[in-house]
């Protein structure tokens, strides 16, 4: 087995306690869309027709919306426990630590910052010149291949499939899984991706904590103490 180089983590739900930084724009406007999530779900729809399908449901809210109140959907939430122990421990061991998520822009790259993280990619919005809403920008991270942009990663890097492990918590995470890496499902979302975590036959972490997925990443070491608090 090869030694990991690097460690790619989704964003909502691994690195953040928000089930989705989608929702989280929905939970704000007092808008819904699960029957469009379903459909999006079952592949039927595309990143783009999912994106520009909210960015309608919350212009019928608020016709103009600037990325101060997109930034307002996200007040109070917090990282998962063990984010910055676990990304500084991997940096610590010379990994790249990288986020590939299909959430929003401007919240992820919060995240990638707070945490220092080496790269990361995500989708968002198309703002005008006054940070007002213009719609969706182009899809960076398609949701069900998401495995395309960890391949990028690897070039760009030099990685062999084998030195990459991903974390997850949905089903559509698993497409991170390039052929030759690892994948650790965390803290599943729904049962859709218990489901599909057990098909695939990855491991899964059921403890709300980062620092559990390190006997899974590195053959059933402990984590390191740091012998700092939390």
């Amino acid at each position: 087995m090869s030694a990991v180089r690097a460690v790619i983590f989704d964003c909502d739900g691994v690195l953040t306690d928000n089930g989705s930084s989608w929702q989280n724009i929905h939970d704000y406007f007092g808008t819904e869309n699960l029957e469009t999530l379903e459909r999006f779900l079952n592949g039927e729809i595309s990143d783009d027709e999912f994106m520009a399908d909210d960015i309608r449901l919350w212009t019928e809210v608020q016709p103009e919306i600037h990325r101060e109140d997109i930034m307002r959907c996200y007040s109070g939430i917090t990282l998962i426990p063990g984010a910055r122990e676990m990304v500084r421990a991997l940096q610590s061991r010379m990994v790249f630590v990288a986020i590939v998520s299909a959430g929003v822009d401007v919240f992820v790259g919060t995240i990638a910052d707070m945490l220092k993280v080496d790269d990361w990619a995500a989708n968002g919005f198309d703002w005008d010149e006054e940070g007002m809403l213009r719609g969706p920008a182009p899809t960076q991270v398609n949701s069900h291949e998401k495995g395309l942009m960890v391949e990028k990663l690897a070039r760009i890097k030099e990685l062999e499939p084998e030195s990459i492990v991903s974390v997850g918590d949905s089903s559509t995470d698993l497409s991170m899984m390039i052929p030759g890496s690892g994948f650790i499902g965390f803290n599943p979302a729904r049962q859709r991706a218990v489901d599909a975590f057990e098909a695939a036959e990855v491991p899964v972490v059921l403890e709300k904590d980062l620092r559990a997925l390190w006997p899974h990443i590195f053959d059933g070491e402990e984590f390191p103490d740091s012998g700092e608090g939390d």
